[in-house]
């Protein structure tokens, strides 16, 4: 076990943490800073393996860091009243790309009554949302969800299904994240 010197930590953290918000208007220094020495605690062992490389515990901190104001972001996302999309939403939207018009046209007002309705107008502008979306996520994402949602294959294993799930996900947020600037 070896003795941390949590003041050095700490001053390391509060660096890391003003690199953090300055960049991420939506969070502060001090919660980012506090966010960083709550995970340096947490996952000690990592710590410690590492506590004579400056650059690895710099490293360590910037990504817990920056995982708090993600997190911070995507929070904020969901309560600050605008539309917020959904995976199952989004899931839906990319899944209708293999509609053609016609197909579209005819689903749209199926299944609605007074009490709401099941395939919406929205399904229009989430496919132009994700459409727009969709080339800004990384290739291995892309590809994940064309196969899976898209030509509708099923995964090759476990692990694939995982990561089409976590790909769905992202595109859910950077979808949300578009439709934020531009409003």
């Amino acid at each position: 076990m070896v003795d941390l010197d949590w003041a050095y930590l700490s001053n390391l953290a509060d660096r890391a943490a003003s690199s953090i918000a300055s960049s991420w208007a939506i969070v502060e220094k001090d919660d980012v800073k506090q966010e960083i020495l709550m995970h340096a605690y947490e996952n000690r062992p990592a710590i410690e393996r590492h506590y004579g490389d400056e650059m690895m515990i710099w490293s360590i901190f910037k990504k817990a860091g920056t995982q708090y104001a993600s997190r911070e972001r995507d929070a904020r996302d969901v309560t600050d009243g605008r539309y917020y999309y959904t995976p199952d939403e989004v899931r839906i939207a990319i899944e209708s790309f293999f509609l053609s018009d016609d197909e579209l046209g005819q689903m749209m007002g199926r299944g609605d009554d007074l009490l709401g309705c099941r395939v919406t107008d929205n399904l229009i502008s989430a496919r132009l949302d994700a459409a727009v979306s969709l080339p800004r996520l990384p290739q291995r994402q892309r590809a994940l969800i064309h196969r899976r949602y898209i030509e509708g294959l099923p995964p090759e294993n476990d692990t694939e299904r995982r990561a089409a799930h976590r790909a769905l996900d992202a595109l859910a947020r950077q979808m949300n994240r578009d439709t934020r600037k531009t409003t």
